[in-house]
This record gives C-alpha cells, structure tokens and sequence, in this order.
C-alpha cells in the first residue's frame, strides 16, 4: 500500500514539473494569434512573418503600478524603438475596454493586446497562478522564430532594454 502511494505521489509531481521539457525556448516558433488591440485593430502574428519583427511584451494587470510605469517608458520612449524595424505591443488578460482607458491614461502610442480568453497567455507559457500575465517580453524575427525571451524585465528601463536587445539580436533598423 505504502509503495503504491509513494508511486502515484512520484507521477504527480513528476507530471507537475514536466511541463518545462516542452517550455518555448529560443529558436522556437512563436505561437501565432490574433488579439483585439486597444486601437480598435486585431493583430495577428503571422500578418508580420516575412515582413517585420515583433516585440511582444506580457503585462500582469492595467492601472498598477509596475505595468503604468513600463508602458509610460514605452509611450515616452517609443521614438527610439520605432528607428528600428519592428513592431512592438503590450499584451494581458485584461478585458480590452481596461486596456483601452489604460493605453489613454499612459499616453501608449502602441496598441495593448487583449488576452480575455487566456489561450494566447498559455500558448506562450506566461500566465501565473494569480490568473494574470508574468512581465515576460518575446522577441519575434521575421520568420517567426522567437529571438529572445526576456524574464528580468524591468519596468523603469523597458523601453531602454528593448532597444539594448533589438540592437543586439541585429534587428534592422529603418
């Protein structure tokens, strides 16, 4: 009976921390989607493939402190990351009216996705325990591959950080 239990209790956990063999990693396809942006645009990943890279940065929660400050260094900075040949969005699980009044309280001159299904999160492994976004951003090239995922993102320096990488990983510039 002991062994038994001791048995199913090794395949819980083990079933538990098996999801990171199949984590996205760089090199990756990025999962593709369409996410109603806050501009009242739909975006879809693969409209980019072929054309432009993408930078896709997951935000926990609209209005907080953390993520107004990160999309205020986006708005404030936007000049900088647009000299490259990109296209940049801000995306969370929050309904899309949130991300609407948010992208107009933070002066975002970038659409903010909205996730309210949460697949999009959970195709690209970022939704918490809490039910929201973890702050982790997604660099994309043009074909798709994800170049860089950054999981220490900094909410004061976002915008810096995103033209230090997109430098460093060669994206063109325009």
């Amino acid at each position: 009976m002991y062994s038994c239990i001791k048995k199913s209790l090794f395949v819980l956990v083990f079933a538990l921390f098996s999801n990171t063999a199949a984590a996205l990693e760089v090199g990756d396809m990025a999962p593709d989607f369409s996410l109603p942006g806050s501009d009242g645009k739909t975006y879809q990943l693969s409209d980019y493939r072929g054309k432009q890279a993408v930078v896709l940065a997951w935000f926990p929660k609209a209005y907080t402190y953390g993520c107004t400050i990160e999309c205020k260094s986006l708005a404030e900075n936007g000049d900088q990351i647009r000299r490259f040949d990109v296209t940049y969005f801000m995306a969370s699980v929050d309904p899309l009216i949130e991300n609407e009044g948010f992208a107009k309280e933070t002066g975002a001159d970038f659409p903010l996705l909205s996730d309210e299904s949460k697949q999009v999160a959970r195709s690209y492994e970022v939704l918490g325990m809490l039910g929201v976004a973890r702050r982790h951003t997604f660099y994309i090239g043009k074909d798709g591959r994800i170049l860089k995922i950054d999981t220490d993102v900094q909410p004061e320096t976002s915008a810096e950080d995103m033209v230090r990488t997109l430098s460093e990983l060669g994206v063109g510039r325009k």
